[in-house]
């Protein structure tokens, strides 16, 4: 190796920014430091940044639900949404007012602009409610506000079926708001609910001619009822350095209570629930029904050709949480509840994982990054040889894995379309390394040496052309972040981790590229014959190529 000779620029001004960082970090013990962190940091990143399935957009969604008794929808149409869809369009934000109407009952849904924080969108809605309350009929009940999040979508469905009905629909229904509530335990969980089954209640069928006959009405056995299903405390009793607190009345728990209500007198003798109906305790009228079916590629021991009872329980996950490591934790906690809580003769089908699927694509992309990596180390080899080839390997996954790092820095998760822009950015990430490790061989094979200085000049050479083709890469890019609408925030990704690469890809051409390049420079001789060899190996195919062109020509003349 030749000795370093002078520098030819001893101004740093004149290196420019590309020859100053070079000159900088070629030789410099921070480098490898530098690359093993951004490895840290890009690794980190892979494992910590949510996985999704697509990007999470906030479009906030509220629904207004009220109550108008013995109101027609024409009613409820005109007298109340009316005035109140003219209301929520007075507030800031709002994009749209939907709403539908019932009898005795209507819902309004206010949606807000993408892009509206759902908390500030909640808290306008009521205060704008509550502003307005004396424009409310006096027969319409206290509006229910609640928001709707992309989130609230569930993440795991889990299915509750039983082939032999060793279990009813009540029974099952009951047994799911236990799995439920165990499986809300798990951490980043958000809301769950239960689909399917029958709830448990009394119903108390009331005879028309016995109320008559007893001189009853039904207000009257409506009303004893609502008050003997209550339990209220009734003060407290100091006894022997002791407080104890009393309550009275209790709640109604059977249908045998119900029936010993006493509801009025008649000719001096008491009338009791039973005497004037039927009090019954089944469960409820049908109004959701979920079956599961069993096809031919089932694999159980009990198959369900003609549909058995079940029971869905959906489990949704937190605001940016992983929605991969949430459904993997949920289903480890219902496989501890099976044989504890889930009895033996109640089979449990997972009918929806978010997690695999999302995980599954999000596997199939980074594959696809891999296979876009190693095509453009193929073309890198066959291009400018081995070594050079080497330097744009090592350089490109720091890239990657630091835009990674970044998607969770920027509040993205790692999805189809975050995960696309670096996909459709790798070709444009090689590009400044090439150019740079390019130039640096081919210079000192001019030189006819492997000095610092001559790589520092090679890189200089080429600095302002590569930030100023980097700096036209990202303003043709960055504008794509402000489009409108809801494909805005969905497609933002995309401008904004292309642009952290391709930023990133210019850094790292002028201080890893240099510094792999000086630590990975063969022997001039060794450098002459591999360039020998690589201008005959191009020559060939050069002429194959012309070979194949001319004959697929004729081919297509003829």
């Amino acid at each position: 190796m030749p000795e370093h000779g002078p520098w030819p620029y001893q101004g740093g001004a004149h290196l420019g920014i590309a020859g100053n960082l070079a000159r900088f970090f070629i030789d410099s013990p921070l480098t490898p430091l530098l690359m093993l962190a951004t490895l840290a940091l890009g690794l980190l990143g892979l494992f910590i940044t949510p996985r999704q399935e697509d990007p999470q957009i906030s479009v906030p969604m509220i629904d207004i639900f009220f109550e108008y008794p013995g109101a027609s929808s024409a009613q409820v149409a005109n007298l109340a949404i009316q005035p109140l869809e003219r209301i929520m369009s007075e507030i800031t934000g709002v994009k749209h007012v939907y709403s539908v109407s019932e009898r005795e009952r209507g819902m309004v849904t206010v949606r807000f602009e993408v892009g509206e924080p759902i908390g500030p969108s909640v808290v306008k809605v009521h205060e704008k409610l509550q502003s307005n309350l004396d424009k409310v009929p006096p027969e319409v009940s206290m509006p229910l506000v609640k928001p709707r999040r992309v989130d609230d979508v569930p993440i795991v469905t889990v299915t509750l079926w039983c082939p032999n009905l060793a279990l009813d629909d009540e029974r099952l229904r009951i047994l799911a708001f236990d799995v439920m509530q165990r499986l809300e335990e798990v951490e980043d969980t958000g809301p769950a609910f239960v689909v399917g089954g029958q709830k448990s209640q009394i119903r108390v069928e009331v005879l028309p001619e016995r109320l008559s006959g007893y001189g009853i009405s039904l207000d009257q056995v409506a009303n004893t009822i609502r008050q003997a299903n209550a339990e209220r405390g009734s003060g407290n009793l100091v006894m022997n350095n002791r407080v104890y607190q009393i309550t009275s009345g209790a709640y109604l728990r059977t249908a045998k209570d119900v029936e010993n209500l006493v509801v009025g007198t008649h000719h001096g003798r008491s009338v009791y629930v039973r005497d004037i109906a039927h009090v019954v305790q089944a469960g409820e009228e049908t109004t959701r029904l979920v079956s599961f079916y069993t096809g031919p590629a089932y694999q159980g021991d009990t198959p369900s050709d003609d549909g058995a009872v079940a029971v869905t329980i959906a489990v949704s996950k937190k605001k940016g949480t992983n929605g991969v490591t949430v459904a993997n934790a949920v289903l480890e906690k219902l496989d501890s509840l099976k044989g504890y809580i889930i009895p033996d003769s109640v089979n449990v089908s997972i009918t929806r994982n978010y997690g695999k699927t999302a995980n599954d694509k999000v596997n199939e992309l980074l594959l696809a990054l891999f296979h876009a990596g190693f095509a453009v180390s193929i073309i890198s080899f066959i291009a400018i040889g081995m070594r050079p080839a080497l330097v744009v390997i090592i350089v490109i996954p720091l890239i990657i894995l630091i835009t990674i790092w970044a998607a969770w820095a920027l509040n993205f998760t790692i999805d189809r379309v975050s995960l696309f822009a670096l996909v459709f950015s790798i070709g444009i990430l090689v590009d400044d390394a090439t150019v740079v490790v390019e130039n640096i061989f081919r210079r000192w094979l001019q030189e006819g040496n492997t000095s610092i200085e001559t790589a520092v000049d090679a890189v200089r050479e080429v600095g302002n052309p590569t930030i100023i083709a980097t700096l036209t890469i990202l303003a043709a890019l960055l504008p794509m972040g402000f489009v409108s609408g809801m494909m805005g925030p969905y497609m933002e990704p995309i401008p904004a981790l292309g642009a952290v690469a391709i930023a990133f890809s210019m850094f790292a051409a002028f201080v890893f590229t240099p510094w792999c390049s000086y630590k990975l420079r063969p022997m001039l001789q060794d450098l002459i014959r591999a360039r020998n060899s690589l201008v005959v190996f191009t020559d060939r195919l050069s002429r194959r190529l012309y070979t194949i062109g001319c004959w697929l020509g004729c081919y297509l003349c003829a």
